[in-house]
């Protein structure tokens, strides 16, 4: 018999070795299985959240806010305001605007519209999750002049602080130059 040079064999022939290898992905999916029937922390079925009164009073001393873009009447800040239901992000943006978007996965959508609203002449003050990393963040975020917030907030309702830093991202109107 020849002597084998290398490293021993681990698996007797190619059978059993595709046999090691159903076992091992099935005991994968059985445990990805078990995390996602896990409690997550750190996240929440609510994707709306009201503004701190605090946060929206500095805000509005600064600002003078005329219109709530993301609201629902119980928690809207401004005599006006857009709800869900109004469908916000088809109504226009005008005069200075805050919006505490839905931190949900639409949230793209609602950058999207402060951004363009700004291009249309109006200031859009954005209370959004620090997400850096995000299209949405790298596309409109860093067009407007982002605050990032120390610490981190307690929406109205949450008995905890977010487990998220927030930012403000502000969206002016582009500047005009004068005609030569």
């Amino acid at each position: 018999m020849k002597k084998r040079i290398g490293r021993p064999r681990v698996y007797a022939n190619n059978a059993e070795k595709a046999r090691h290898f159903r076992a091992r992905r099935a005991a994968e999916r059985l445990k990805y299985l078990q995390l996602s029937q896990m409690k997550v922390y750190h996240r929440s079925q609510a994707t709306e959240w009201e503004t701190p009164t605090t946060v929206f009073e500095a805000l509005n001393a600064e600002f003078h806010f005329t219109l709530d873009a993301c609201a629902t009447p119980e928690n809207a800040k401004c005599p006006q305001y857009y709800t869900l239901a109004m469908n916000s992000l088809v109504q226009p943006w005008t005069g200075v605007v805050f919006c505490n978007p839905p931190y949900g996965p639409t949230i793209g959508y609602w950058m999207l519209k402060a951004h363009a609203s700004a291009l249309a002449g109006a200031t859009v003050v954005c209370l959004v999750p620090a997400r850096t990393d995000t299209t949405w963040w790298q596309t409109y975020a860093t067009q407007g002049v982002v605050t990032f917030i120390p610490g981190r907030l307690t929406f109205g309702g949450a008995k905890n602080p977010a487990p998220f830093p927030n930012a403000l991202v502000v969206f002016r109107p582009p500047v005009l130059s004068p005609p030569s």
